[in-house]
């Protein structure tokens, strides 16, 4: 029997999560040669995962150029008061809005945007200076990413 973590994830669990986090089309054959289980043993755990809310579902990665959206940003929203507003978090009803974040430190609100251009994000600026309690943004535009991945199913012992 294997040990399981505060988690309550042994260590097959975590390999099998990062085999789906990288490729959640791979047959319960295949999963189960490469953490040696039986495919219905990996049918089991995934059922598992997904009535736990382990995973809580499964959709496409877009390349964001193809689909007209090459412009990355990440907005620094300040407001007056409680920055968690009905309004700003509305904005989660749009396309270009990927990620909303309440944070501390120097800012209230973070948004990952993803647009088709400078325009774009113009308008959305625009859209969120139209909100009375917000009291300033910054802008960071992103030249390249390097690295963009969903949550990892692996722990790093620090």
């Amino acid at each position: 029997m294997s040990l399981k973590d505060k988690q309550g994830l042994d260590a097959i669990d975590r390999k099998l999560l990062g085999l789906l986090s990288e490729d959640a089309e791979q047959s319960y054959a295949t999963l189960g040669d490469k953490v040696g289980l039986s495919p219905p043993a990996v049918h089991e755990r995934v059922k598992r995962y997904k009535a736990s809310g382990r995973i809580s579902g499964v959709a496409a990665l877009l390349n964001p150029e193809m689909t007209g959206k090459p412009f990355l940003a990440f907005l620094h929203v300040n407001t007056s008061g409680w920055g968690k507003t009905d309004a700003i978090l509305g904005l989660g009803a749009l396309p270009e809005v990927e990620e909303i974040h309440s944070v501390t430190g120097d800012t209230c609100m973070l948004l990952k945007v993803r647009m088709q251009d400078s325009k774009a994000m113009e308008a959305l600026l625009k859209r969120i200076y139209d909100m009375p309690e917000v009291v300033s943004t910054k802008t960071y535009v992103a030249l390249s990413t390097s690295l963009e991945r969903p949550v990892q199913a692996g722990i790093t012992d620090f």
